[in-house]
Formats: C-alpha cells, structure tokens, sequence
C-alpha cells in the first residue's frame, strides 16, 4: 500500500530524478531537456496549503509523487486546479494511480477547489484510462499544439467536477 506525506525539501532531488526519467524518455511531459531543482519549485509547491505536494512512498521509499497546480492566474480560476501524478516506470500499472487521484481530490475539496484537470499527451494512453475509469471526462483535445522526439503531439484535457 503506497503512503503519501507532503513534499520536503530533501524530497526534491529524488523527484527531480523520476521526473528528468519522464522529461528525456516519454511524452509525458512537455519539458525537454532536464529540470533543475530551482525549476522543479517553480511546478511543485512545498507547504502550499491551496496547492498541495506529495511523494507517494512504498517501504519508505520515494516511488513517486503528484500535486496539485493553479490552474491559471487569474483569480476567477481559484475554484479549479491541475493536477499531476508521476510514478517510477516499474511502478505504473500496481494500482497506485488510482490512489494518487483520490489523494488529490481529498486535498483540492480541503483546499475549496471544485474542478480538477488533468492535461495530458494525446498519446498517453495509460493516464487516459486512468483518467476515464476515475470518472473525469474528456474537456478538450488540442491537435498538433506540441513537439517532441521529432513527432508533432496532441493534447488532451480532462476534468472532474469534485
């Protein structure tokens, strides 16, 4: 059973090495060269109480992490948040994307926000269905808007209204 506990500051540089995995192997994120810790606090806050992060632990290892973004900046957009979820690649498909969801939709209702959205690589067919079978519904699908890898990208939107 994976645990979540909010994001320190020691826990940044273990994020930063599952997520630089996803930057230069996969189109699931946009980021193409590797992140550095300082750009790393510019995606994920540390103690935001609106704006959670955490690392998703099994047997007191870092196995992942996902949290909760502002949406846009505008204040208009403070009843709706992003969210994201990365887990080590030999930890995908062991039920913990699921749990990662739930983590943060409790944490965005704590937080007052109603609506969450996942933006997603229109080939990221395992975070679609996990997205689907989560109950959050198709939003938007933007053709051609990214490049990666030499492959021009779609993306698409889900929401859920929480």
């Amino acid at each position: 059973m994976a645990e979540f506990a909010p994001v320190a500051e020691a826990d940044l540089p273990v994020i930063k090495e599952i997520y630089d995995y996803y930057i230069l192997n996969s189109t699931a994120t946009f980021h193409s060269i590797p992140i550095t810790i300082m750009g790393l606090r510019e995606i994920l806050f540390i103690d935001n109480p609106k704006y959670p992060s955490f690392t998703i632990r099994k047997d007191g290892r870092i196995i992942g992490y996902c949290f909760l973004a502002r949406y846009k900046n505008r204040q208009a957009y403070d009843r709706t948040a992003e969210l994201s979820i990365y887990l080590r690649p030999e930890c995908t498909g062991k039920g913990i994307g699921p749990a990662a969801l739930s983590c943060l939709e409790t944490a965005a209702q704590r937080s007052g926000i109603h609506i969450l959205i996942g933006t997603l690589c229109g080939e990221n067919c395992a975070s679609i269905r996990l997205m689907e079978k989560a109950g959050y519904t198709k939003a938007a699908h933007l053709r051609n808007v990214g490049e990666k890898f030499g492959n021009v990208l779609d993306v698409v939107i889900y929401q859920k209204e929480i």
